[in-house]
């Protein structure tokens, strides 16, 4: 292996967090040190107000495996991962907050984790030191998606995860669904594992989430499940719906019909009436749309980050 093959990258986005990066980097330089294995870290900075870009590219004057990246703007979580995944160059990527909550002391155990036959390795906060106004939520949020997707872990959304280079390649995220990343995973049928991580308490800065991120996360979940589901097979979410519609309406239209031909009246069935045809142009509409998105395949083609990018260092 060349000397200056990068086996590990860490992809850190970044929104005001002046304070933490200094204490972040020095945390996980000393942690690589025993580790022993060429590194690089990537910080993207989303758009932030502070000096936390200018902390970045103070790190890179004397440290070249510190990688910066300065968005033109703030794109969100979902954007700023697929920036620095892009310029990755190690065959294993650590993601991980930038607000020192995440312990670097735990990168020995994720990487021993994933080498045993894993592709993604994602953290569990079991022990969270949060409010509990985020803590609840959270739970419920994962319990959630728990019973919904099928994929079993207790902290779908921690941060701190450990990617094999070709997960990361396979991956077409946006908006807020970085969250279901491990989803999107076990979907693909790549092997997700979880182990327990220490969390710490927040020191410096503030939380970038508030209420509004539970229920935009209630809705993107709607969405993980839909496009993880029936992706390829559109036709059968709406079909299934829009026959289901159409053959009550059917039904309905049936019996009004033999009211019709059994009593000769249907003065007061009017309204049943009405409702079995609305039900029947319901389920015609249904199932035209699942036909429709049928001929819409999947795109693969994910937005081009460099132009969102205001300004790289130490990246070609």
């Amino acid at each position: 292996m060349p000397q200056n093959k990068v086996q590990i990258s860490f992809v850190i986005p970044a929104k005001n967090e002046e304070k933490n990066i200094k204490p972040l980097y020095i945390e996980i330089k000393s942690v690589m040190n025993k580790v022993r294995k060429n590194y690089e870290i990537i910080f993207i900075d989303d758009g932030s107000k502070d000096k936390t870009y200018a902390k970045i590219k103070e790190i890179n004057s004397f440290d070249k495996r510190v990688k910066a990246i300065h968005l033109f703007g703030c794109f969100g979580k979902s954007v700023a991962l697929q920036t620095g995944f892009k310029y990755a160059r190690g065959d294993l990527i650590f993601t991980l907050d930038a607000d020192l909550q995440d312990n670097p002391i735990e990168i020995p155990r994720f990487i021993k984790k994933i080498n045993t036959g894993y592709d993604l390795v994602s953290g569990w906060k079991k022990i969270r030191h949060d409010p509990l106004s985020k803590v609840i939520p959270s739970r419920i949020f994962n319990f959630l998606t728990r019973i919904l997707t099928g994929v079993k872990l207790h902290d779908i959304n921690c941060g701190f995860k450990l990617y094999r280079k070709f997960v990361v390649n396979n991956l077409n995220i946006y908006g807020e669904l970085y969250r279901f990343i491990p989803v999107f995973t076990a979907k693909q049928n790549f092997r997700v594992g979880e182990i327990v991580v220490s969390h710490r308490p927040r020191k410096t800065g503030e939380s970038k989430f508030g209420i509004e991120r539970n229920l935009k996360g209630f809705l993107d979940l709607i969405t993980v499940v839909f496009l993880t589901g029936y992706i390829r097979k559109p036709g059968h979410f709406f079909g299934t719906l829009g026959l289901g519609s159409f053959g009550i309406g059917f039904l309905i239209g049936l019996y009004i019909t033999y009211l019709r031909i059994a009593k000769g009246n249907i003065q007061f069935r009017q309204p049943l009436l009405f409702l079995g045809v609305l039900l029947m142009i319901v389920g015609i509409q249904l199932i035209s749309t699942g036909l429709l998105a049928e001929l819409i395949t999947y795109s693969n083609r994910k937005m081009n980050y460099e132009d969102l990018i205001k300004e790289k260092v130490g990246i070609k």
